[in-house]
């Protein structure tokens, strides 16, 4: 325990397992560009501007892999981090449990 009764470790869990669900919509997000510019192919009408945009589709295709394998692992390395931590304040609260429930074997006071 730190000072004043606090904890000395302080996992905000429920912001991290939503971190890895972000990473992973951003992931999904990225990886749908091509179909969000083709739904607004025929909207546009220029072709330069969908030259343009299949162009940056193109580009964007060769370091997407990169970012949504790194995206993955940090995601990834989230869940880890809350599944091991959840494990760990389990076992020390079952460990703590187990010690309040063995029998106080010291001698009475006064005899």
């Amino acid at each position: 325990m730190g000072q004043g009764g606090k904890s000395d470790l302080s996992l905000p869990l429920s912001e991290l397992e939503g971190f890895g669900r972000r990473l992973r919509s951003v992931k999904d997000r990225l990886n749908h560009t091509k179909k969000l510019f083709e739904q607004y192919k025929d909207d546009i009408g220029d072709g330069s501007v969908n030259g343009a945009l299949d162009d940056f589709e193109s580009n964007w295709e060769d370091g997407r892999e990169d970012i949504t394998q790194q995206l993955d692992a940090l995601a990834k390395m989230s869940d880890a981090v809350v599944r091991e931590f959840k494990k760990l304040d389990d076992e020390l609260a079952k460990q703590v449990n187990e010690k309040m429930k063995t029998e106080d074997k010291r001698p009475a006071k006064g005899k």
